[in-house]
């Protein structure tokens, strides 16, 4: 196993960071990090945006739902979809490009863009001794968030990431069992096999819990999952998207 595995496999969240910003080396660093990812067909269709204004950085975290570690990090990094270049690019070139950006496979390419480079971004920060956690509380009203970054049309912010110097390291959460998620040339459909695996994970994942607190938490994986999932949240997205020319034809 090289650096680069070890720095994967130990990933975890974190949510307490000290007092102390990130260089400008550490954050150029960071984002050429994000611009190496694989981009479909050179496409490159998102930005980042650093916000270190204390007011907006205060208004996000209200926004992510009183998340105080979107306030207080080593910096805070947005991730967004962003087809508003290629519109100029359009313009520049000469060719009607609008049919092609609004299209619901563009806007896939969009995402899958965003979410490869932030996840390089994630590996490069953790690599330096940095902690990251993802935020997707951004998205809890993505009109405030769009007129506090000043977005333009097909720009839409999908996530944010903070990242500093860890006050404490928390431990991993365990994930799914590889068999569960591999499939080998097909996709496993033994329901008798997937239930077993479910269960299998239940067991383990709430004495994690357990131990982790003493006593007081023993919820399973599927408990919590179907809890979330039985309350939808954030319905008014495919709206939103809509307005911001991402139209999904």
């Amino acid at each position: 196993m090289n650096q680069t595995i070890e720095t994967m496999l130990s990933h975890r969240s974190i949510r307490h960071f000290e007092d102390k910003s990130l260089t400008k080396e550490q954050i150029e660093l960071i984002v050429l990090s994000a611009q190496s990812a694989s981009t479909s067909s050179y496409i490159q269709a998102y930005s980042i945006i650093g916000v270190t204004d204390p007011v907006k950085k205060k208004k996000l975290a209200e926004v992510a739902g009183n998340q105080s570690y979107v306030e207080k990090n080593g910096h805070f990094f947005i991730f967004c979809a962003d087809l508003n270049r290629h519109e100029f690019l359009g313009e520049m070139e000469n060719k009607d490009v609008i049919a092609s950006i609004e299209s619901s496979e563009n806007f896939i390419v969009s995402i899958i863009d965003t979410a490869l480079a932030a996840q390089n971004a994630a590996v490069a920060a953790e690599s330096m001794d940095l902690g990251v956690c993802y935020i997707g509380g951004i998205r809890n009203n993505l009109a405030e968030v769009c007129n506090l970054l000043k977005t333009p049309k097909r720009v839409i912010p999908l996530f944010g990431m903070a990242v500093g110097y860890p006050e404490k390291l928390t431990d991993k959460k365990p994930r799914l069992p590889l068999s569960h998620i591999y499939h080998e040339n097909e996709y496993e459909q033994d329901a008798s096999l997937y239930k077993r695996q479910l269960e299998e994970y239940n067991e383990f994942i709430s004495r994690y819990y357990n131990e982790r607190t003493g006593g007081k938490r023993k919820d399973t994986w599927t408990g919590q999952m179907a809890s979330m999932l039985s309350n939808p949240k954030r319905m008014y997205m495919k709206e939103f998207i809509g307005k911001h020319r991402f139209d999904l034809k």
